[in-house]
């Protein structure tokens, strides 16, 4: 099955080839994480719902924790036909979506987010070449897999490419 759109929901991850668009929408202080090889033509997408499982006592879901998305996600690739050392990663999300809510000086759940996802990435050394993180607004992305390339839109801020 290759050629068509892939929706990526909340705590998923899904792997597709050339001609193939992952797509994740309503990130919030979700962060969306794409894997790629520009070589091998093959991407992954997950949508990080939480920056750790101790924070989740029933769905343990892999894709919902970066710990277990990220080696998962390059374990799919590599089995079609990726290599590792050449992935490379690009990010959206994080957003403090209800900031004006919380305690002042409480660490938002997006900033977490984000701070896991980048220890996953360093830990199993994969460069990141791109983001679009933080704020108070939600994000769609997409990744064409073919070139790579992420597109995230927001209704505030239009449509960015990384």
């Amino acid at each position: 099955m290759s050629g068509g759109e892939i929706l990526v929901h909340v705590a998923e991850y899904k792997v597709g080839g050339a001609g193939d668009v992952l797509l994740t929408i309503g990130l919030g202080s979700c962060v969306a994480v794409a894997l790629h090889d520009s070589q091998a033509r093959v991407g992954g997408l997950a949508h990080i719902l939480l920056p750790s499982p101790a924070l989740s006592r029933r769905d343990q879901s892999p894709g919902k924790f970066p710990q277990t998305a990220i080696p998962l996600l390059m374990q799919d690739m590599v089995a079609r036909g990726a290599v590792a050392s050449r992935i490379t990663a690009r990010i959206a999300g994080g957003a403090s979506m209800f900031g004006n809510l919380q305690p002042a000086g409480t660490i938002q759940m997006g900033e977490r987010n984000l701070v896991a996802v980048r220890a996953a990435l360093t830990h199993h050394s994969v460069p990141l070449v791109g983001s679009a993180v933080g704020g108070d607004f939600g994000r769609t992305v997409r990744l064409f897999v073919e070139d790579g390339r992420m597109e995230v839109s927001t209704v505030r801020q239009g449509v960015t490419h990384l």
